[in-house]
């Protein structure tokens, strides 16, 4: 099985190769927009592993939540390859890649949101795949649900918002805030996601936007809290 990934839902984009287990993974330059680096990226991983696109399975991208633009990134650039080759798609949750990053069985994935707000989703472990429970959010720290004590909580919100990971703390969770979505962990979802039959046709893939205002002007960030 050959998956490729894309990932550009925070500034820390990447790209992996998924071939029959083993995965090889490129990062984004920092500094540089994804538009600018994640195709090059892309044929580079290729080309090092002697692959044509029309050599793969299907394509797995992290269709959100995450950062606005990095979304359109990964999906536009998934649907052009996809339609090119003619293969399938395979739409991965940045928190649920996240979740499966940390090894634990039951994990509160947090993501910075901005405007003041923080992505939110448990996930508990079955087999190799991480299972939602309940719905993905959007809130306030403050507002964010607390699992019971023996979840890990993990992610970019936790450093963020001080005051959430102090809450989590307290309440014994362990914390893993430098886990952020990464390509790697999209391939293996993506390839377990495949191997059950989830492809999806290209025409069809769209990022997930969990709110729904997407942009608030900067007097309104500034006014509830957040950053400009």
């Amino acid at each position: 099985m050959q998956i490729l990934a894309l990932e550009t839902s925070t500034e820390s984009g990447s790209c992996a190769l998924w071939q029959d287990g083993a995965v090889i993974e490129r990062i984004c330059p920092p500094g540089r927009s994804h538009s600018e680096t994640l195709l090059p990226l892309v044929r580079e991983l290729l080309a090092e592993s002697g692959m044509a696109i029309g050599q793969l399975d299907a394509i797995a991208f992290d269709t959100g939540p995450g950062a606005f633009t990095g979304l359109r990134v990964a999906c536009g650039a998934a649907q052009g390859l996809a339609v090119a080759a003619d293969l399938p798609l395979l739409p991965v949750v940045s928190l649920e890649a996240m979740a499966a990053a940390t090894g634990a069985a039951r994990v509160l994935s947090l993501l910075d949101a901005r405007m003041g707000e923080v992505y939110s989703a448990s996930y508990q472990r079955q087999g190799d795949a991480m299972v939602l429970q309940g719905e993905i959010r959007v809130t306030a720290p403050d507002n964010v649900d607390l699992p019971s004590a023996d979840w890990l909580a993990c992610g970019n919100a936790l450093t963020a918002y001080p005051a959430l990971a102090e809450r989590l703390g307290t309440a014994g969770r362990v914390l893993m805030p430098a886990i952020l979505p990464e390509a790697t962990w999209l391939a293996r979802l993506g390839a377990l996601k495949f191997a059950a039959g989830e492809g999806i046709d290209p025409a069809l893939a769209a990022p997930l936007y969990i709110r729904d205002k997407v942009a608030k002007t900067i007097s309104e960030r500034l006014s509830e809290g957040g950053r400009a």
